[in-house]
């Protein structure tokens, strides 16, 4: 029984999350809570939470979760006790629900992406009901014909139902359909001064920081002095009662930090506390100060994010879930992705129109962490209604997603949903017919009036505003979906060819996971068997899947006979496999942030595995690293050296310096023979100025003639890897390293001198590795911990550390594994 007179912190809302029981029932089998069967079955719920992650906690297995849930009733109850009036709120409920207060019914919803607050009137014990009705009614019902019927998700009468596509999609994702309170629900006005909502609006003013704070009261209130502290006592304000209810002020922070993403500078936030003699002090959160622009150009169809009058060149990855059962992840959670993403250098990431608005949570540490946000409204691939009923609905679902998040420096962009322009055009319709008024006026309207600060883009991808004549999945101009590279087999020169303005998808591959990860997948199988491609995303109704993607480059670069390799030997094909991909991904990311590129940004498809196995994600579903993640690290980073192939004319260094202080570095080339004689090389000081790429040609640095692409081939091949470094000047310290293979096939594997010693300092566990000759794709296996640093080249003469990570907080062994290298016949072993 919940007691609404306990709670602590009572003034702000608290969540009702403890006591919650649920039961399911055949669609339509009980019209009200006092129809229930009495001797029906409930089971423990968590709240948040879904159905399915209800039987989760009581000891049903993932296989099993992959079920219908949408098409039956579900009913969730808890007991509460009080006195008097009070507000529930209800953040999310998916999808067809009711609110019940013993037998009597006070609320009917049909989004789960809108909120409903619900008043009760309490006389001591009461037990409050959701009722989940099977959305099969809402899918039956008519509601217009639509112009065209996408494969992507079933049945195609989704488009009416405001619900995630998530456990939909046949092929994409686990059939989990979500059903239950999703979101948080909590209580408000137990307390007196109990406060209902809290807005805050961070913008700049010149060099000041401007922020408006307004506070709602559940209760009205007698008016008493109150003040709003933004930092640590750095700027206060009185705020002014606008009404017995409402609380209002602004505060100046004078010369105010920017809040900037991790890989152009600190991403500086200030803490908010409203404070009074009778409350103390509140914390309110946290804000930050940012602008941001987009820059499309001369002609008119780039797209560039300027953040704080500096371009960003934006790199990320397309989000999913953390968590596809419940979706609603923990903190600790996601911070650890989080944590995964920033230091791989991606400073983007997509939540994509197929999934859902994430939560407060979520927003909180992409501030903190400094990721940039680029969020799709719950859209894809639809032609969706245009009634009344249906646009009242979504605007509401705007504004609420809008203000619950006006306070987050990280929202840099939003997208009116996915693939819908792409969808009508590939099926042959025209310009005129595929645009919808939900996208290019109802959201435009609503983001103008709530949060004008972000960048909108009509659908990804599209074509640059006012032009009507270029496919919106064109590469030269607008946001594009860049799959040349990947899914179409394209050689890499396509990505220069291809002029990709913004790619906010790209590089889909089957990854594979990490042997560890592998081996505790329940039903791991070997590649190409059934079991297996049970978790090899494609795309419905092609006959080829991303494996087939994956291994058409396995056969390009590395020349190797993939059936073969596949079944005489599917360690090292698995092991060839996770190396491709990393150098599929830095050839492309090396194209694309070079000087003179086209390109402003990519975002990869996708970063979290939603199921064991080669999903799309750069991060498994244990949430751990796979080797796409450690590639894209590898040409990522904030002070980069980059190589590109340039032919006849040699290979061009490109040096990127994204912060905002000069770098004096030295820039070192070495051509190496048999991985470890110098046959070429040279070296020249270069400084680096802030927020700027710098090319070297390879010639300059080598003074003389040197055939360092093998294009010219007079003769044979002089060496078969060149190596740059760039260093500090003054401390000689490596600031970062290129590699070049004019022959990328990996040939036969031979005993490079790989090495590593293993060591521990007050941050944790580390292994020191080192190689006689080069070592290609150097790799930790160990079954307690993973290499935060990993899937990387290693030149001799050129050690690196590499810190170790536990696998979970349960690990309490040494570590105790082995170091492998693709090119290598012997992995070096470590026992800590």
């Amino acid at each position: 029984m919940h007691s609404m007179s306990d709670m602590s912190n009572a003034c702000l809302p608290q969540r009702l999350s403890e006591g919650w029981t649920c039961t399911s029932t055949a669609a339509g089998a009980c019209a009200t809570p006092a129809s229930l069967d009495e001797s029906a079955h409930w089971i423990d719920a968590p709240v948040p939470g879904t159905i399915a992650s209800a039987h989760r906690a009581n000891g049903v297995g993932e296989d099993a979760l992959a079920q219908p849930y949408a098409m039956s009733d579900h009913w969730y109850r808890v007991r509460l006790q009080g006195e008097g009036k009070r507000r529930v709120r209800f953040n999310g409920l998916a999808t067809i629900a009711e609110v019940w207060l013993d037998n009597d019914k006070l609320l009917d919803s049909d989004s789960m992406f809108v909120a409903h607050d619900v008043d009760l009137n309490l006389q001591g014990d009461a037990t409050l009901f959701l009722c989940f009705r099977s959305i099969q009614p809402a899918l039956a019902a008519k509601r217009g014909r639509a112009r065209w019927r996408p494969k992507l998700a079933q049945p195609a009468t989704l488009r009416n139902v405001r619900t995630t596509l998530l456990g939909h999609m046949p092929g994409w994702c686990p059939p989990i359909q979500p059903v239950g309170p999703w979101r948080a629900v909590e209580l408000i006005g137990e307390a007196r001064n109990g406060i209902e909502r809290i807005e805050l609006a961070p913008s700049i003013d010149r060099a000041d920081g401007l922020l408006d704070v307004t506070v709602h009261f559940y209760h009205p209130q007698e008016p008493k002095e109150m003040h709003v502290e933004c930092g640590d006592g750095e700027a206060t304000a009185p705020l002014q009662w606008r009404d017995a209810h409402t609380l209002t002020g602004q505060v100046r922070v004078p010369q105010a930090r920017l809040w900037w993403p991790h890989t152009h500078g600190a991403p500086s936030l200030y803490a908010v506390t409203l404070t009074s003699e009778t409350l103390g002090r509140i914390a309110l959160g946290q804000i930050g100060f940012r602008h941001i622009e987009v820059d499309r150009g001369a002609d008119k169809t780039g797209f560039q994010l300027i953040v704080n009058g500096v371009p960003v060149f934006a790199r990320g990855a397309c989000w999913t879930s953390a968590d596809i059962v419940a979706l609603d992840a923990s903190r600790d959670k996601l911070a650890a992705i989080f944590t995964l993403c920033r230091d791989a250098g991606l400073n983007i990431i997509r939540v994509s129109g197929i999934t859902l608005y994430e939560s407060d949570t979520f927003y909180e540490l992409a501030d903190e962490f400094g990721i940039l946000i680029w969020q799709d409204f719950a859209f894809a691939n639809f032609d969706y209604p245009s009634d009344e009923a249906f646009n009242r609905s979504v605007q509401l679902e705007a504004e609420q997603f809008l203000a619950r998040t006006r306070r987050f420096a990280s929202l840099a962009v939003l997208c009116g949903g996915s693939e819908v322009h792409q969808q009508a055009a590939m099926l042959g319709l025209p310009f005129h017919a595929y645009q919808q008024g939900l996208f290019t006026q109802l959201l435009p309207e609503v983001i103008a009036k709530h949060r004008a600060d972000v960048a909108y883009v009509v659908n990804s991808p599209s074509a640059a505003p006012g032009d009507s004549v270029s496919m919106p999945f064109g590469t030269r101009g607008g946001i594009t979906h860049y799959y040349g590279v990947g899914a179409y087999q394209r050689p890499f020169d396509d990505a220069r060819r291809a002029q990709v303005r913004f790619a906010s998808e790209c590089l889909a591959f089957a990854n594979v996971p990490d042997d560890v990860t592998l081996r505790s997948v329940p039903n791991a199988a070997r590649a190409h068997e059934p079991r297996w491609k049970t978790s090899v995303p494609r795309d419905p109704g092609s006959a080829w899947d991303f494996d087939d993607v994956r291994e058409h480059y396995l056969r390009e670069l590395y020349r190797v006979d993939v059936a073969r390799l596949r079944y005489e030997d599917p360690e090292r094909y698995l092991e060839l496999s996770r190396a491709v991909v990393a150098d599929v991904i830095g050839a492309v990311f090396s194209e694309w942030r070079r000087e003179g590129s086209t390109c402003a940004g990519g975002i990869v498809w996708n970063l979290l595995d939603l199921r064991p196995g080669a999903g799309w994600g750069v991060i498994d579903a244990r949430h751990k690293p796979k080797s796409a993640l450690h590639g894209l690290a590898r040409v990522l980073q904030p002070i980069q050296a980059l190589i590109t192939d340039e032919g006849l004319d040699g290979l061009d260094v490109h040096l990127v310096n994204e912060t905002a202080r000069e770098i004096r570095a030295r820039v070192e080339l070495s051509c190496l023979r048999d991985g470890a004689v110098k046959v070429a090389g040279g070296a020249s000081d270069v400084v680096l100025s802030p927020r700027s790429v710098q090319r070297v040609k390879s010639a300059s640095l080598l003074g003389a003639f040197f055939d360092i692409t093998y294009a010219y081939r007079f003769g044979p091949r002089a060496h078969d890897i060149t190596h740059v470094l760039l260093r500090d000047q003054d401390t000689g310290a490596v600031l970062s390293e290129a590699f070049h293979f004019p022959d990328p096939s990996i040939g036969e594997r031979r005993d490079v001198g790989l090495n590593a010693t293993i060591g521990q300092d007050d941050k944790g566990w580390f292994l020191d590795v080192a190689t006689t000759q080069l070592a290609r794709w150097v790799h930790v296996v160990d079954p307690d911990y993973y290499a935060s640093i990993d899937w990387f080249h290693l030149a001799p003469g050129v050690p690196r550390r590499v810190p170790l990570v536990a696998r979970s907080a349960h690990v309490r062994a040494a570590p105790e594994g082995d170091v492998f290298a693709v090119n290598g016949s012997k992995g070096a072993v470590y026992r800590g």
